[in-house]
C-alpha cells in the first residue's frame, strides 16, 4: 500500500465475499454460473442480449478496482461492445479532473504522445495509479475518436466544497456543479463503516485526517455529484455515455447512479467485474449486471507499494503512516518523515512519488532523500525480487 487510494475505499463499500481474487465456481454442467458469463437479476444473460440493452440506455457505467488489469481489460472489451451497438459513444473518467479536459481533448485528436498527454493531464498529481493500466482505454478512444470526459473534481474544491458548502464557492469556480442529494441510508451506513475501519482518509491524499463523519460524508457525496452532472452534461439524442469508476460508486445503486436518478436521468445501467464463490455470484445486488472473471491472478502483475499513507507537504511528499512489515517500515521510514527525493529526482506531489515507486524494478533498491527533524538523510528502500513463479 502506497497511500489510501480508491481502490481502497471502494473495497471497504463492498462485502468481502465480492472481492475475493479466487474463482470457486462448482462445474456441475449448466446449472453453475462459469467465467465469461454476464449476469443480471439472478440468471446469466446472452451478450447480446446485454450490450443491445446496454446501448439503449442514456448513460452505462463500468466499475473497477482501479489496481486490477483484468478490471481495464474487462472495461476495455465493453466499450468495444457498445461501440459496435452505438454510432456515438463518450467515455468519462473519473481518474482526472476537469481542468484536465484540454489535454484529454489533444490526445483524442493525436496532437499528443503519451508522455506529452501523461504531462499535460497531470496524470501522476491527479491519479497516481500506473497509467499502463489505461492506456490501452485511451488508444482505443483515440482510434475510434470517441470523446473522452474528465467527470472529478480536485480534491481541494471537494474538500472545500465538503466543509464550507456550495454557497461559498462561486457556481463558475465549481463548475457549476448542484449540490449532491442525500444518501440513501443504506450508502450512509456503508460509508459510516467504512471511516470507522480507517477514519483518517476522505479523499485520495490522506489530506482529510480525523475529518468528522459528516465532513467524509459529503465528500463522497459530492465526489459523486460531480461525475454524475459531467455524465449528465454529455447526454444527447444519438451519444451513450460510458463512465469508468471504482466500484464503491455505483454499488448498490448508490453513489453516481443515485445521483443520476436525482437528477431525473433513469434510463441508466451499472455494469461490474466480479468473480465466483460458489455456483452463483456472491451478491447479485452489487450492480444492474455483472460480468464473471475467473481466476486472474497470474495474469495481474501488482505494482510496488512502500506501505505508506502520503500527503502533499510543504517541502516535499509527507509521510501520515506506515503499515507495520511493508518495505516503507523495514527501510526505516517514520512517519512525519518528508521525501524530497526518489531515485534522485525532487518529488513535489504525492503522484510524482508514485510513479517512481511503481516503476521501480524487482531486487533493486530505492535512494529516498528525506527530511526527519529538520535534518536530511538518505533511507534505502529494498524491493524484493520477482516472484518466480509468476
Amino acid at each position: 500500500m502506497l497511500r489510501l487510494a480508491p481502490a481502497i475505499r471502494a473495497l471497504w463499500l463492498l462485502p468481502l465475499a465480492s472481492v475475493s481474487g479466487k474463482s470457486l465456481a462448482a462445474t456441475d454442467g449448466d446449472q453453475c454460473a462459469h467465467p465469461g458469463q454476464w449476469w443480471q437479476a439472478g440468471q446469466p444473460t446472452a451478450a447480446s442480449t446485454l450490450f443491445g440493452q446496454a446501448a439503449e440506455q442514456d448513460v452505462v457505467l463500468l466499475g473497477e478496482f482501479h489496481d486490477r488489469m483484468s478490471h481495464h481489460r474487462w472495461q476495455l472489451h465493453t466499450l468495444a461492445g457498445l461501440a459496435a451497438h452505438r454510432d456515438k459513444m463518450a467515455i468519462g473518467l473519473e481518474m482526472l479532473p476537469r481542468e484536465a479536459q484540454s489535454a484529454l481533448d489533444a490526445w483524442v485528436a493525436g496532437e499528443l504522445s503519451e508522455t506529452q498527454f501523461l504531462q499535460q493531464s497531470q496524470w501522476h498529481e491527479a491519479w497516481g495509479f500506473d497509467p499502463e493500466l489505461y492506456l490501452p482505454i485511451l488508444h482505443f478512444a483515440r482510434m475510434q475518436q470517441i470523446p473522452l470526459l474528465a467527470l472529478n473534481i480536485k480534491p481541494e474544491l471537494r474538500r472545500q466544497l465538503a466543509t464550507e458548502g456550495f454557497d461559498a464557492v462561486s457556481a463558475e469556480q465549481r463548475f457549476n456543479i448542484n449540490a449532491p442529494a442525500p444518501a440513501s441510508d443504506a450508502y450512509r451506513q456503508r460509508l459510516e463503516q467504512s471511516f470507522q475501519m480507517h477514519p483518517t482518509g476522505m479523499g485520495n491524499e490522506g489530506q482529510e485526517n480525523n475529518a468528522p463523519f459528516e465532513t467524509f460524508l459529503n465528500a463522497q457525496l459530492i465526489w459523486d455529484a460531480a461525475m454524475a452532472d459531467a455524465l449528465a452534461a454529455a447526454i444527447d439524442d444519438d451519444t451513450l455515455v460510458v463512465g469508468l469508476m471504482g466500484v464503491g460508486h455505483l454499488a448498490y445503486g448508490d453513489g453516481v447512479p443515485h445521483q443520476l436518478d436525482a437528477m431525473g436521468i433513469a434510463d441508466t445501467l451499472a455494469l461490474m467485474p466480479t468473480t465466483l464463490e460458489a455456483c452463483e455470484p456472491s451478491d447479485s445486488q452489487l450492480a444492474d449486471v455483472l460480468y464473471l472473471l475467473g481466476d486472474e491472478q497470474a495474469s495481474e502483475t501488482p505494482p510496488p507499494r512502500l506501505g505508506v499513507q502520503i500527503a502533499p507537504g510543504e517541502e516535499g511528499v509527507s509521510i501520515v503512516a506506515i503499515r507495520e512489515g511493508s518495505l516503507a517500515y523495514d527501510a526505516g521510514l517514520q512517519p512525519d518523515d518528508t521525501v524530497t527525493q526518489a531515485a534522485g529526482q525532487e518529488v513535489r506531489a504525492p503522484g510524482e512519488l508514485i510513479a517512481i515507486v511503481q516503476r521501480q524494478a524487482p531486487g533493486t533498491l530505492l535512494p529516498l532523500e528525506v527530511l526527519r527533524d529538520g535534518n536530511t538523510q538518505e533511507v534505502l528502500v529494498r524491493f524484493p525480487p520477482a516472484d518466480p513463479l509468476r
